[in-house]
Parts: C-alpha cells; sequence; structure tokens
C-alpha cells in the first residue's frame, strides 16, 4: 500500500478514492457524526493525503493547504452530502424508513440527555436550525438541491 500511496502518478489520488475512501464512507448514509467522529475522520484523510503528498509532519502546512494541495473537498463534506441526498430519497417514499428518520415511533424516551441525531446533524449542516423546517425544506426537491449545494460549497 505504501508504494502506491507515494507513487508520482495521477494513480495514487485514484487508488485513493477508490480502495479508502469508499472502505471509510461504506453506510456513511446512516451514521450520526459527532464532533468526535468528525475529527477522527477529517485527522485520517490528512494522513492519508500527507503520505501521498509526501508532506511531512514537521512542515508546517495546514489541513486546509494541504487539502487544496491535493485538489480535494473535505471527505466530511462529502459524507453530509450523501446524507442530505439519501434523507430526500427517505423522506419522499413515506415508509418505515420514513419514521425511523424522523423519529415518529411509540414508546417512552429513555433517561438522560438524549443522543444525537442525523436530522440534528443535517439542520445544523444545512443551516436551517431546526428539524422542522428540514422536514418541510425536503418536500420542495428545487430548494432541498440549492440548500445542498449551497452547503456543500460554503463547507462544514
Amino acid at each position: 500500500m505504501k508504494t502506491i500511496l507515494t507513487n508520482k502518478h495521477e494513480t495514487r489520488k485514484r487508488a485513493l478514492k477508490c480502495y479508502i475512501e469508499l472502505v471509510l464512507m461504506y453506510g456513511c448514509e446512516a451514521w450520526t457524526i459527532s464532533k468526535q467522529i468528525q475529527n477522527k475522520l477529517e485527522a485520517t484523510e490528512i494522513w492519508f493525503l500527507r503520505r501521498m503528498l509526501r508532506i511531512p509532519w514537521t512542515a508546517k502546512k495546514t489541513n486546509e493547504r494541504v487539502l487544496n494541495e491535493a485538489n480535494k473537498r473535505s471527505l466530511v463534506r462529502t459524507i453530509r452530502k450523501r446524507q442530505a441526498t439519501f434523507l430526500d430519497h427517505v423522506m419522499r417514499r413515506g415508509k418505515l424508513e420514513h419514521l425511523v428518520t424522523t423519529g415518529k415511533f411509540e414508546g417512552k424516551r429513555s433517561r438522560g440527555r438524549q443522543r444525537k441525531k442525523i436530522m440534528d446533524g443535517l439542520a445544523t449542516w444545512l443551516g436551517t436550525g431546526k428539524v422542522l423546517d428540514t422536514l418541510t425544506a425536503v418536500k420542495d426537491r428545487d430548494l432541498w438541491r440549492d440548500m445542498i449545494a449551497n452547503a456543500y460549497k460554503q463547507g462544514t
């Protein structure tokens, strides 16, 4: 793997994308991304890119500069975009997935602080602030796609 990541040709970028990033992002549509998981994903991505570009840790280059040198967008951005498009698909179906995603099922809440949900993370990322605003925006397809595109351009 070391020889592929340090190869001088364009194949190293393609190998990183098809072998490593796809394995990292497997099933990411259903993840709840906490700050800790986000930091680990970003650290892993930057570690791979630094190896690929042969940038030592002693070189004082920021993570954004490393991403710019590799001509890549952040992995967390891509994951958030996939989650948003998956939410669009689920909300239009109106079946069991819709009920689970919105949290409208019977039963008691557990005690203590509630866990962060996928919808909370997406509402924050899209800038709507509230889950209800996000759910109403999903129903308008053009508005939803514009919101995803704007959030993807702005970053995390």
